[in-house]
């Protein structure tokens, strides 16, 4: 999501920056820029869509500018336009930035600017830092965007310029990747990741949390954010290839997805849910209170991953916010009749925004009179262009097929959503907002630590399952849409055939099926329906079914009747969805990779279905 490109050194930086960004396209993007200083001045040029718009300008540009940044822009803050692409200048035009992140208070910031006449040309988040430190430059950089910082709260990668120190370009790092690089003979770089610097350097630095970065032509110095102490990194050689390193190293694209998960989850929340309060902040959607509380009813509509995201929300939203829900899939939403009204709020589903159906039951939505709200991740998509207002949930693009951080990021986007309805209905008190906040901002620390442990076994685990034809998933209350997903997850990329099924269902077919051949998959969690669980898995135990139990690793009864058994942290029952689906994603990944499958554009199969 969004890539940084930067250089100062003894060779000409517009190439080395075009190039940079060229091996960044991958991470998505809908606009582009550059600036380089040049006899004082600097020079800054953008463009809305690919980087290829860009370049033709560039091709008109004549210059032997050796320092420089450039920028791809996934817009979080603001339409996709050539206003508000990056870089962002000061009201002198003497200094800019370029950005990854959000900065969560930036709307303070911006008023408070404003008042002390500041003058902002876009929409952005990004611009208040470049007014922001020229509210505090003087003859120091350096001290200025350290004074600065001070005041933001959020995510940040920086690459800022300024004319007044021709020589230099800094770096910063919170919370959002930055690499350094550095080149024998002469020549700094920096990139937000590392597919930007192999085309000139294999020689890198990891910045960390609260890394400064002063970069010249002959010299990186590191420095505390905080304090101004030096830190030291070490440089360290890449021997990934070009293709390795957009994956960072991974094998696929889905499974370094898989693994991007918590940040894509703390980007949802980020800036929206309060830590000390557990309040939401969903003004953007553009909903009055008032509006809110006369909703009699919520109609949720989506395809695939997304419709079993939109199951999940039927249990958050009922139970919580107490509202009627009914979830459709939308090729079927669109052919039936349609009972909606001013009195009913619709909400479509879409990762790319641009899927067909979903689309169309939009549509017919708004003809009926309904409100619309999306939950989508592709900013300036058709979906989000048609709502009446969007909750986007900040995954970053997703290569993948098999959604993975995209529906993560919809259930987060989801439970925020019910605890915003909440506290605007009064449904909820205080106290237990408070608990259920808490419990999603815990979240993301957890996954981080659970996944290279659940990585390791489930790669081993994979290869008992490798020869199956049939596989059954099974799971209760929250967990039976996960159930759903994570069948819907081995069959799309392991060609391999399963079922999703709600536990109490088993007897009422599905149990004719199963024999020592059959291997069933049950999520256990401890929760109100745990007892129930536990019972459908006796009946698959009673017919020698291959058991494998995904629950708490404090439960020690499941170990006596599973065949395998799949370890989980316990976290706040609410929030077994969101982890409890991890250990599923990497099942099918594995499997499929086992099976020689391609696991990231499996037969048949389109990120985006633009069509019925």
């Amino acid at each position: 999501m969004c890539g940084i490109v930067g250089y100062v050194g003894p060779r000409r930086v517009v190439p080395i920056v075009l190039e940079g960004l060229k091996h960044l396209e991958y991470r998505g993007y809908d606009s582009a820029g550059i600036v380089f200083l040049e006899e004082g001045i600097l020079h800054k040029y953008r463009s809305e869509g690919k980087l290829v718009n860009l370049e033709e300008i560039m091709d008109e540009v004549e210059t032997k500018s050796r320092i420089g940044l450039g920028h791809t822009r996934w817009a979080t803050h603001g339409a996709p336009s050539e206003r508000n692409a990056h870089p962002h200048s000061d009201c002198t035009g003497e200094l800019v930035v370029v950005h990854n992140g959000i900065i969560e208070n930036f709307q303070k910031l911006r008023k408070e600017l404003q008042a002390k006449g500041h003058i902002f040309t876009s929409e952005t988040d990004t611009e208040v830092l470049a007014h922001l430190i020229e509210e505090y430059l003087e003859d120091d950089l350096v001290a200025a965007i350290r004074r600065a910082l001070q005041e933001v709260e959020g995510a940040y990668a920086l690459g800022v310029m300024w004319s007044g120190q021709p020589d230099i370009l800094v770096a910063v790092r919170n919370q959002s990747p930055l690499v350094l690089g550095v080149k024998e003979g002469g020549g700094s770089f920096m990139a937000s990741d590392i597919p930007a610097l192999l085309p000139s350097t294999n020689q890198v630095i990891f910045l960390e949390d609260n890394d400064l970065a002063v970069l010249s032509h002959d010299a990186i110095t590191i420095i505390s954010l905080e304090d101004g102490k030096p830190r030291l990194r070490q440089t360290e050689e890449i021997l990934w290839n070009a293709g390795m390193a957009q994956k960072a190293g991974y094998r696929h694209f889905m499974l370094k997805e898989i693994f991007e998960q918590p940040q894509a989850i703390l980007n949802t929340f980020r800036g929206r849910l309060d830590p000390e309060s557990g309040q939401v902040d969903l003004s953007e959607i553009g909903l009055a209170e008032e509006e809110i509380r006369q909703f009699s009813r919520i109609s949720l509509v989506a395809c695939g991953t997304s419709w079993h995201a939109a199951l999940v929300a039927k249990y958050w939203l009922e139970k919580w916010v107490g509202i009627p829900v009914e979830v459709d899939i939308a090729s079927e939403f669109r052919y039936r009749r349609l009972l909606l009204g001013p009195d009913v709020l619709v909400i479509p589903i879409s990762q790319s925004g641009e899927t067909a159906d979903t689309l169309a039951g939009l549509r017919l939505a708004r003809q009926s009179g309904a409100k619309v709200i999306a939950i989508c991740n592709v900013v300036g998509s058709t979906i989000t262009r048609e709502a009446h207002g969007t909750i986007y949930t900040h995954a970053g693009p997703e290569i993948g097929v098999a959604s993975t951080k995209a529906f993560t990021s919809q259930l987060t986007a989801f439970f925020l959503l019910t605890l915003y309805l909440a506290q605007v209905r009064k449904s909820l008190d205080d106290a237990t907002l408070q608990g259920l906040g808490r419990g999603l901002l815990a979240l993301p620390v957890i996954i981080e630590q659970e996944l290279p442990r659940l990585h390791a076994e489930l790669e081993i685990l994979a290869e008992e399952f490798v020869q199956c034809r049939d596989f059954l998933y099974l799971g209760r209350g929250l967990n039976f849409p996960i159930a759903l997903e994570g069948a819907l997850k081995l069959k799309e990329i392991s060609y391999i055939h399963a079922e999703g099924y709600a536990a109490g269902e088993l007897k009422h077919g599905p149990i004719a099926l199963i024999d020592k051949d059959m291997p069933v998959l049950v999520l256990v969690p401890p929760d109100e329906v745990y007892s129930k669980v536990v019972s459908n898995v006796e009946e698959v135990k009673a017919r020698r079914g291959r058991l494998l139990l995904v629950g708490s690793g404090s439960d020690e009864h499941l170990a006596a009747l599973a065949d395998d058994l799949i370890t989980l942290p316990d976290v706040h029952p609410e929030m077994h969805p969101l982890l409890y689906c991890i250990p599923l994603q990497l099942l099918a990944y594995h499997i499929a990779h086992l099976r020689g499958c391609d696991v990231d554009q499996p037969r048949n199969l389109a990120k985006s279905v633009t069509v019925e």
